[in-house]
């Protein structure tokens, strides 16, 4: 998988994940915001796995991990704008 296609599952992943979260109606995290954490987390963890040597060949790990770094980072990035701030 090149960076196309990891440009291409992070945008997937990043729309994916905000539709379906189940706080984004209560949350201040656009649909643009939720696509910057998937294609950012998916860059991430494959600069990882290629700097630790987990994607030597390139195929097997590659999408799994790829996808869960990304659903990950959707997932805490709205539901950390969803939080309210204390008032005191």
């Amino acid at each position: 998988m090149g960076w196309t296609g990891i440009l291409v599952l992070g945008v997937a992943i990043g729309l994916a994940g905000w539709w379906l979260h189940p706080l984004r109606r209560s949350s201040r995290a656009r649909w643009w915001i939720a696509l910057l954490a998937g294609v950012l987390g998916t860059s991430v963890a494959r600069m990882a796995g290629n700097v630790t040597g987990l994607f030597h060949d390139g195929d097997m790990l590659e999408w799994p991990v790829c996808t869960a770094v990304a659903l990950i980072a959707v997932a805490v990035t709205v539901g950390l704008l969803s939080r309210q701030p204390s008032r005191r």
